[in-house]
């Protein structure tokens, strides 16, 4: 079984995710391996990390990628820090193939 930076909760999913704030594009690039073999999903926001700016500009990259509302998404952990967690409300399977979708894509641009 492979490690994935999500896991199903009630009424979504939760997602471990990594921020690189001021970065040149807003979007999902791939996997972060975490040196306790945990696995985030990476993140880049053109946003600083300042008064929040980062954090909307998370929640707005994820829920274009995810297809859902920005209300749908909230920062249950690692609000000041790099390291995040985003609990997505919505259905499971649908939230879980859109998240491997993009990490798909995210492989295909690499090669």
């Amino acid at each position: 079984m492979t490690v994935k930076p999500w896991r199903a909760v009630a009424g979504g999913v939760e997602i471990r995710l990594r921020v690189t704030p001021r970065s040149r594009l807003d979007e999902i690039a791939g996997l972060h391996p975490a040196s306790d073999g945990s696995v985030s999903l990476i993140v880049k926001v053109r946003a600083l990390p300042d008064k929040g700016a980062a954090n909307a500009a998370v929640i707005e990259t994820l829920a274009k990628a995810l297809g859902v509302a920005k209300s749908r998404i909230g920062l249950t952990a690692g609000l000041t820090a790099r390291n995040k967690t985003a609990l997505v409300e919505g259905d499971v399977a649908q939230l879980e193939a859109r998240i491997a979708q993009e990490l798909d894509r995210c492989q295909r641009e690499k090669h």
